[in-house]
């Protein structure tokens, strides 16, 4: 049977989150929204000391417990130095190109008041530079920010209270098609959140009642890489992250239906949950792809290396510009929501509730019901005996 999720709630979300600057290390403001968000939808959730949200689903029984996650911060700046000329030197937060820093609007949060300002490359007039502006090198030295203050020199903009060490904030310049198409920064991963909150309001409207507790896990250090480290408690033994997939020359993924990742920088994504996905897109008929990203880590890769024992999978909304100017559908986020519906109902896949268990009951990777072996000839090394070969 098709859901109907509520697209003007996905959509009216994003726009929300996107208006709220949070780059990692300034994310106290969106975990207030995102928090009064989950009052309204009637979840209990706890946080961390520094901020990330861990609310819960609950279901028939408590465990063996599962988790969606998604972050809520996101790239930005911060002032490295104010210059003789009242401007301001930056260094990223998070991994991007200083390319897509150029021309962007952005707030500057001082200790008492944000300011307004522009990112320009340092030789930024063609009338006076010539073509030296198109020859200047692409890198973080060579931007900095304008200030929209009477300020031409550093004593004049220290005298604002700006200092080394405040926050810059990108402005998202959201803009929404008919045709599904939207565009803005920082959509990863402020899409995946929406995707998430649509999917948990169509549970909580339709009363779905879940086999077991479900947490949804929000963090605010996945830019730098530290992510879910420190929001899970060893109860969890499966965890959906929900990210970004990018779809370029060489990908697979698309900006339409989802894209499960196979693999990342990381390493492979664990085999069992992420074709016990594939199965379920198979099923409800979403359109899914495959792919696997070379220079690529998420929410599970943090989890992991944190030291939890945990099935971590990848469900990807496919973004075109990822870390730069980028664009989705809302037939991805739509059928990212579809799936972590269904992965929602279904059981967990495996019963192993302690974190070292017996033979009994763990997987098998010839698993019937996973569509990529079930049509699989018979494996010809599993005929042959063991040891020497005999002689002739």
């Amino acid at each position: 049977m098709e859901c109907n999720l509520d697209t003007d709630y996905l959509l009216s979300t994003l726009k929300k989150l996107l208006g709220i600057h949070s780059p990692t290390g300034y994310t106290d403001p969106i975990v207030r929204t995102v928090c009064g968000m989950l009052q309204e939808l009637g979840l209990h959730f706890e946080l961390t000391r520094r901020g990330a949200i861990r609310a819960t689903i609950p279901g028939r029984q408590k465990g063996p417990e599962r988790a969606v996650v998604t972050h809520l911060d996101t790239l930005g700046c911060m002032v490295k130095e104010v210059k003789e000329n009242g401007r301001l030197a930056v260094v990223p937060v998070g991994t991007w190109s200083s390319r897509f820093a150029e021309g962007g609007r952005v707030s500057i949060f001082t200790d008492a008041a944000i300011f307004r300002g522009q990112v320009l490359p340092l030789k930024a007039s063609g009338h006076t530079f010539n073509e030296a502006v198109d020859t200047q090198p692409i890198s973080w030295s060579n931007v900095e920010v304008r200030v929209d203050e009477c300020v031409s020199s550093r004593e004049e903009a220290e005298s604002l209270g700006i200092c080394i060490g405040d926050f810059v904030g990108f402005d998202a310049a959201v803009e929404t098609f008919p045709n599904g198409f939207i565009n803005a920064r920082h959509l990863d991963n402020k899409a995946g959140v929406s995707a998430v909150l649509t999917a948990t309001k169509y549970i909580r409207d339709q009363q779905i009642e879940l086999p077991v507790d479900l947490h949804l896990l929000f963090t605010i250090s996945e830019e730098v890489g530290s992510g879910a480290s420190a929001v899970l408690h060893g109860d969890v033994c499966e965890m959906i992250t929900v990210d970004n997939g990018t779809t370029a020359p060489g990908q697979a993924s698309r900006e339409f239906g989802v894209t499960i990742g196979m693999a990342d920088s990381t390493g492979p994504f664990d085999y069992h949950l992420t074709h016990h996905l594939l199965r379920l897109c198979d099923q409800k008929n979403i359109s899914c792809e495959r792919d696997i990203f070379k220079y690529y880590r998420c929410d599970s890769a943090s989890a992991v290396e944190a030291g939890n024992d945990i099935r971590t999978a990848l469900v990807t909304f496919g973004v075109d510009g990822s870390h730069g100017y980028e664009r989705t559908n809302v037939d991805s986020l739509l059928s990212v929501a579809r799936l972590l519906l269904a992965y929602a109902e279904e059981t967990p896949l495996y019963e192993q509730r302690e974190m070292l268990g017996s033979l009994e009951g763990f997987p098998d990777t010839k698993d019937t019901n996973s569509p990529s072996t079930k049509f699989l000839p018979p494996d010809p090394l599993a005929q042959r005996p063991l040891g020497p070969k005999p002689e002739e």
